[in-house]
């Protein structure tokens, strides 16, 4: 397969090319005007030989017969233009003059009636010389005549050859100037490009802060810049949070791995009876079932950045999953001393949704409520209906959220919040990936909170069309009485 030209040589041939054809085009503009201006000047000599013989008529006397108009055109042009070419006839076809030449050519000269008032031009060889004649008409005192010059065009014909060589001879050097033009014109073009490059290969990962300089000029460069500029800000920010999330996983995994490593070696120091070892086993199941989730939450961001992790969408009846995540949830929050809340949902609603990707962001923000609800607090799982979509709401009246985190709340391994007695924090994963579902969803996760009231996390779903038609629509969403402000909660508690 051939391979391709550099883009430099291409445009060195296509300005080339563009410089040799305006060069050309140029040339062939100049030829033809000379030509017309040639042409032009012989129609003007001719008409002004003809215009000529009408003085001489005029001069004549009144009544001069024709015999007369012979004797003195005869008298006139025999002597001085004998070696011309000159022919006079009137409107009754008797010849006034003819001389030599003409004669010997015998051109046909028309009716002065049948000529037009510019004349007609007309060409005719005689030997090696090219002949332009004109037929033109004339009237003198009320008499048309009919009179025809000739004029060699040996100089003409001289004066167009010495053109057309002269610009055949300097068609080499305008093709060498247009080269050379041309590749003038592809390094001037080229050079900001030849810039840019080197400045983008001076960035590497250890300088991904650097940016590419950009010019006052709107011009294409100039966008060109910003957009690699804005390509390199985004590689820096993706370069910075695999960085930070590679940190974090690590530190994370770290924790766990070490504290298994700690139990095992410290069962493993002396014999133990059959309930140490159950309550070392007991440690470690949670320290591997906290790792699984860890790891289960890490993998699942990871493909859903790669794009590998899509939610298949289809119609799902929210009474059975609202019954589901109570049955899961009913008992954690007794356990935890609270009062878990979950709003009856009509057997006609229907949400276009992903089941098990709905479960579990309730499990996230249930969890998340839960756990950072005092005992005796409520968690309240709320469903609102509005015109064409469904509000899933989860509040609590838990220990909310300052101000200063809320900007933060949605990162990966951010925490924040007080740690209840035996409660240890998450990964500071969950809200990353409950936002991720809702996106999937093609909604957003909102989410309210006022500290020391509670919080409040919502997230809208389109409703079916059956559905739509059957179940009445509600203007509000049920809501928690201890949440009266509305700001948004953080995932990573």
């Amino acid at each position: 397969m051939m391979r391709a030209l550099p883009f430099r040589f291409r445009l060195t041939i296509l300005y080339g090319s563009i410089f040799a054809g305006a060069a050309f085009l140029l040339c062939a503009t100049a030829l033809r005007m000379l030509q017309d201006s040639v042409k032009e000047i012989e129609y003007h000599e001719l008409q002004e030989r003809a215009d000529d013989v009408r003085s001489v008529l005029l001069h004549a006397p009144t009544d001069a017969s024709p015999d007369d108009l012979c004797r003195i055109l005869d008298e006139q042009y025999r002597l001085k233009d004998d070696g011309k070419y000159l022919q006079v006839r009137d409107a009754n076809g008797h010849w006034l003059f003819r001389s030599t030449r003409m004669l010997a050519e015998n051109p046909p000269l028309p009716d002065p009636g049948l000529l037009s008032a510019a004349g007609t031009l007309a060409s005719f060889h005689q030997g090696i010389h090219e002949v332009a004649a004109l037929a033109y008409p004339i009237t003198v005192r009320g008499v048309r005549y009919a009179v025809q010059t000739g004029v060699s065009r040996d100089k003409s014909t001289a004066l167009l050859t010495a053109f057309r060589t002269n610009l055949l001879l300097l068609t080499p050097a305008v093709l060498f100037l247009a080269a050379i033009g041309g590749h003038w014109m592809s390094r001037t073009a080229l050079r900001p490009v030849a810039e840019l490059t080197a400045e983008a290969q001076r960035i590497n990962d250890r300088n991904l802060d650097s940016r590419l300089p950009t010019s006052q000029a709107k011009d294409e460069i100039s966008e060109l810049a910003l957009t690699l500029n804005a390509m390199l800000e985004r590689i820096q920010r993706a370069f910075v949070s695999v960085r930070t999330f590679t940190g974090n996983a690590s530190h994370e995994l770290r924790t766990p791995v070490a504290l298994l490593q700690t139990e095992l070696e410290v069962a493993l120091m002396r014999p133990r009876t059959p309930e140490e070892y159950r309550t070392i086993l007991q440690q470690l199941h949670e320290v591997t079932v906290r790792m699984a989730n860890l790891v289960e939450s890490l993998l699942t961001l990871a493909r859903a950045d790669g794009g590998a992790d899509t939610l298949m969408l289809a119609p799902i009846h929210l009474q059975s999953t609202f019954r589901e995540i109570e049955s899961i949830w009913r008992s954690p929050s007794e356990r935890a001393a609270v009062h878990l809340v979950v709003d009856s949902v009509d057997g006609r609603v229907m949400v276009l949704g992903n089941q098990d990707g709905i479960l579990r962001l309730l499990s996230i923000l249930l969890e998340n409520a839960i756990k950072f609800t005092p005992p005796g607090g409520i968690v309240h799982l709320g469903i609102g209906l509005q015109p064409e979509i469904a509000i899933l709401s989860v509040e609590d009246t838990g220990c909310g959220i300052a101000k200063e985190h809320m900007p933060h709340i949605f990162e990966r391994f951010y925490r924040v919040g007080p740690e209840r007695e035996g409660l240890r924090y998450g990964s500071g994963l969950g809200l990353a990936l409950a936002k991720w579902l809702t996106e999937s969803h093609g909604t957003e996760l909102h989410a309210e909170s006022v500290p020391e009231c509670g919080s409040r996390f919502s997230f809208s779903l389109a409703c079916t069309k059956n559905m739509m038609e059957s179940v009445p629509v509600l203007s509000d969403c049920t809501h928690t009485p201890s949440l009266d402000h509305r700001t948004e909660h953080s995932a990573a508690r």
